[in-house]
C-alpha cells in the first residue's frame, strides 16, 4: 500500500479522527470523467495538458488537474459514434452500457469545454477538420448549456472519435469526503489541426507540462490520483503508446490514516 501525507486544518483533522472512530454513511459518488491529453515531446518524452483550477471552485480549488468533471444529464443523449462501441467500453470500464456511453460523452465534452479540443471527425470519414471559428462558437454554446455534446456533433455532421481515447485509471473519492466522485481517467491524443488552449473560466492557467518537472516542483498542488497518473506519463516514451496501452485497471478508493501527528491518504484497492 502507498500513503500520501498531506497537511490538514485542525477542523479537518478532527473530522478525520471522528470518521475513523465511527464511519458514517458516505454520500454517493457522482460519475465523472477526466482526460489526460497527451503529446510527444523531445527526446522520447511525453507531455500532458494540465490546468490550475481557480480559487472559487468547490472541488480541488487551486489544484493542478487534468480536464474533467462529472457526468451531466445531457451526456446521456446518444452520441453520433465512431470507434470502439459503447458495449466494448462498458466491458473495459466494468460498468453498464448506458453509464459507459455517458462517461465517454462526458470525457469528450469536458475536454472540449476546458481545453478547446473536440475528439470528433467527419461522419463520412476522411480528413476533414472542423473550422476554428465553428469550434469556438459551439464551445460557447456548450459552456452556456445551450447545447449538448451530442447535438453539437449532429449539427456539425461529426462523430465522436472514441478510437482517440484510452482507459487509464479508476479512482473513487474517499468516503470521508463530503463531495465524492467515481472518476474514470482516460488518455487521449489531440486530433490533427486542433490545439489545446487556456480559455476556460474554471482555470487560472493551463498549459502543456513536463510530468517529471510537475512532480518535482508542484507536488503540494497535486492530489494522489494526479500524482500517480503523472508518474505513468513520466515513464512513457510515446503518447500513442500510452493511449493504446490496455491493462487491468484497479479501482482505487483511498482512506485517511494517521501518520503520527499528521494524516495521509492510503491507496486502497476496492474489492
Amino acid at each position: 500500500m502507498r500513503d500520501f501525507p498531506f497537511p490538514v486544518s485542525a477542523a479537518t483533522a478532527a473530522h478525520f479522527e471522528a470518521w475513523t472512530a465511527a464511519p458514517g454513511e458516505p454520500p454517493p459518488p457522482k460519475l465523472a470523467a477526466t482526460v489526460l491529453l497527451l503529446r510527444d515531446a523531445d527526446a522520447g518524452a511525453v507531455e500532458v495538458f494540465m490546468q490550475r483550477r481557480v480559487a472559487s471552485m468547490a472541488f480541488a480549488a487551486r489544484k493542478a488537474v487534468f480536464p474533467g468533471g462529472s457526468v451531466d444529464p445531457g451526456d446521456r443523449e446518444e452520441l453520433p459514434w465512431s470507434g470502439p462501441p459503447a458495449a466494448d467500453w462498458a466491458a473495459a470500464l466494468g460498468i453498464d452500457r448506458a453509464d459507459a456511453a455517458a462517461l465517454i460523452a462526458a470525457a469528450i465534452r469536458e475536454l472540449f469545454e476546458e481545453a478547446g479540443v473536440l475528439l470528433a471527425g467527419p461522419a463520412g470519414g476522411g480528413d476533414g477538420r472542423p473550422a476554428a471559428e465553428w469550434l469556438a462558437q459551439e464551445r460557447g454554446r456548450i459552456l452556456a448549456r445551450e447545447a449538448t455534446i451530442a447535438s453539437v456533433l449532429r449539427d456539425g455532421d461529426l462523430v465522436a472519435r472514441t478510437d482517440l481515447l484510452g482507459f487509464h485509471a479508476h479512482w473513487i473519492t474517499p468516503e470521508v469526503e463530503p463531495r465524492r466522485y467515481d472518476t474514470f481517467f482516460f488518455t487521449a491524443l489531440c486530433p490533427p489541426g486542433q490545439h489545446a488552449d487556456d480559455q476556460t473560466p474554471e482555470a487560472e492557467s493551463a498549459e502543456w507540462i513536463d510530468p517529471a518537472a510537475m512532480l518535482r516542483d508542484e507536488r503540494p498542488a497535486l492530489m494522489p490520483p494526479t500524482i500517480v497518473c503523472l508518474e505513468d506519463v513520466a515513464a512513457a516514451t510515446s503518447a500513442a503508446g500510452l493511449v493504446r496501452m490496455r491493462r487491468d485497471v484497479q479501482v482505487i478508493q483511498p482512506v485517511p490514516v494517521r501518520h503520527g501527528d499528521r494524516w495521509a491518504m492510503r491507496m486502497q484497492v476496492r474489492p
